[in-house]
This record gives C-alpha cells, structure tokens and sequence, in this order.
C-alpha cells in the first residue's frame, strides 16, 4: 500500500506528535508500505531525503510562523502527487485541511490523527482572553468537523472528546501511540552517574520534562517547589524544559526570578531522547501537571521506568499512567506539594502496570488502512 502523510512537523523536529509518526511511518515502511511524508522545512535539513525507508518532501516556509504557512504551502504539493497514493493520513492541527483538500479532490480516502479535543476548556487556558480562546476553539471545530472517513484518536478520552463535536462513534478508532521500552527500561539507566553530574546525589528529586505550553500547567509545579522544600529540605526540581514556545519558557524563567527560587530549581536544556530515559531514572518522582492532555508521552515514559508519577487528573492521564502514582486536581499547586510529599514518604497509589507498544500501534493504523481502501 502507498500512503501519503501530510504533517506540519516531522523528525528531526521532536515533540509527542512527531514521535508517534517517525515510529509509524517507519513501522509501515517495515511491513512493506511505501510512505512519502510532505512536511515543513527546517534549518539545514534538505527538501528531499529518505529517512530509514520514508520519503520526506520538506515544503519551503517561512521560519515565523512555519506551521500556519505550512497550511497554505503544502496544498500544491499535496495535491501535485496524490493520485499516485492509495490513502492519504494527516494530523491536527495544520496539515488537516491541505491533506484533505488533496485527498477530495483525487477521490482518496484521508483518515485524521486527533492527539487532543481542548474544546471549551480553552478558556482556562493561562494567557488566553475571551477572545482567543474563542477563535482556537473555532479553529479546533473548524479541523474536526471536516469529513474525514476516519478519526483516529490516541485515547478514549479523546475519542469521547470528538464525539461532543458532533462525529459518529462509528467513525472513530482509538490507536494508543507506543513507548520504546528497549530505550525507557531503568535496568539500562546510569541513575547515580547523571545524578553526579547534576550534583543531585543526596537530593530527593522531582521532575518535569517537556515544552512550557499553554496547556502543560509548569507554572503550578515552579510555584510548589517553596511548598516542597519545607516539608522536603533536601528536594530540588528539575526542569528539562523546551525552550518553544518562547513566550512560555521566559514566563517561567521570569516567574523562578519572581519567586526567588533559584537554588530549588535546576534548569536544564532538553536531551536527546536516546539521553532521556537516563534522566528520568535519576528522579525520584516525575510531576505531570497538564491542564489537558490527549495522550501523555511524559507520564507513559516515566511508568515505563517505574519511576513514580504525580498527574493532574485530567485528559487521558488516568487512563495511562500505571504502577506507583498520585492523580491531582489540576491548576492546584497545593495539590501537587502535597502528593510530591506523598511519593517522598513512600505513600503513593499503585495499580498493575499498562504496556503501550509500538507494534500494537502499527498494526492498528494497518488494520484501518486496509478495512477504509478495500
């Protein structure tokens, strides 16, 4: 089978989305598919190349705003090229509407990957007046209600999400996205080596790692780490945050500053993922704080290496985590000293461990692809 991706983002642009469709492509090109991916430009990466077996055609953009021009730009070339495809996939948000433009227009099948339905809880979202919220709002249902011939959601809460916009059950299937557990496995992990590294050795650490979006709630932890270190002394934070959005990561640059909480947080870069796993053995505890959340990459990874997680009890997330953890309320900075205390003393909750692989998730997307064309 021939399939077309059309994707704002693509490796080596690394975020959850981008990780789900480097492992399916690849995993679809191992079964003996061919797979083109029509993606954005990024610095240095050329327009046309074959990564492990998957053709990538990087359109021309502009580095501000990338992804919204991508949703022009990407038009001519998809419908350039996809009559020679038996079936066309895409994601939300900017790749949506080129991927199935091109697809109606050759009478293909275009199936949709939502990640995540935020839906009126926009308008709780830090930063956001009426007004914008409003309008991303508009633009999610804009997305959704575009008659795809298959919604494919990462978790039933997101299914039952895009249910409430008005799409048949019928046609949504949920394809949990995988974890690499050969790379999160803590058997394999340097814990006392990177916690020498960061002079973390005699510290009880608790962990965030990811981007400072809107939805990501990293304000509420930065603001419980004075909570923390009272009842927990020897405890620090480390943050291994993403420095897009820009907006985002200066917000809690400046609100460390603010609070004067230097010597609690330990600020570091984003790693490689081949490094991750690493960094995650040397936590005691991995704090999730999500306002919404479709999938949850960051609290599957962390049970993965069975390293205890604290999660906001929202979006999907008490679907996913497994094994010792502490579910929240969300925006609750209270609430997240007080479970971090929990994990300290040896409190958390615990329940039988979930196993979310990659093959399941390849083999699910294949059994869609055949059942829509045939």
């Amino acid at each position: 089978m021939k399939v077309l991706f059309v994707l704002e983002n693509y490796f080596p642009f690394i975020g959850g989305a981008e990780v789900l469709f480097k492992n399916l492509c690849e995993g679809l090109v191992e079964k003996g598919h061919q797979v083109t991916v029509i993606t954005s430009s990024l610095p240095q990466a050329p327009y046309n190349e074959m990564v492990n077996g998957v053709e990538v055609l990087r359109v021309q953009t502009p580095r501000k705003g990338s992804r919204y021009w991508f949703t022009l730009l990407a038009i001519p070339s998809s419908i350039r090229i996809v009559k020679k495809f038996d079936i066309v996939q895409t994601t939300t948000y900017n790749g949506a509407f080129p991927a199935w433009l091109a697809a109606r227009l050759a009478g293909k099948k275009c199936l949709i990957t939502v990640h995540e339905v935020i839906g009126s809880d926009w308008k709780d979202m830090q930063g956001m007046n009426w007004l914008t919220a409003w309008l991303h709002r508009f633009l999610e249902w804009l997305i959704v209600a575009l008659p795809f011939d298959r919604y494919v959601t990462v978790s039933q809460y997101t299914a039952k999400r895009v249910e409430k916009y008005g799409i048949r059950p019928q046609r949504i299937s949920v394809a949990y996205n995988g974890i690499n557990y050969d790379q999160f496995d803590m058997s394999k992990a340097d814990r006392p080596a990177i916690r020498e590294m960061l002079n973390l050795s005699d510290k009880f650490v608790y962990m965030y790692f990811g981007r400072p979006g809107i939805s990501k709630g990293v304000e509420y932890l930065i603001a419980a780490a004075p909570l923390i270190s009272r009842e927990i002394p020897n405890s620090r934070l480390l943050l291994l945050l993403g420095k897009e959005p820009a907006e985002g990561y200066k917000k809690m640059l400046s609100l460390i500053k603010e609070m004067q909480i230097e010597e609690l947080v330990i600020l570091h870069d984003p790693v490689p993922r081949i490094e991750l796993p690493g960094y995650i053995a040397a936590a005691d505890c991995v704090v999730v704080p999500s306002l919404s959340e479709g999938f949850g990459f960051t609290a599957a990874e962390a049970c993965a290496m069975e390293v205890p997680v604290v999660a906001s009890d929202v979006g999907s997330l008490p679907e996913i985590v497994s094994g010792r953890y502490m579910l929240i309320e969300p925006r609750n900075t209270q609430a997240i000293a007080d479970a971090v205390v929990e994990v300290y003393n040896n409190r958390a909750k615990a329940k039988a461990r979930k196993v979310f692989t990659w093959n399941s998730c390849v083999d699910k997307y294949e059994s869609l692809y055949n059942e829509i064309v045939k």
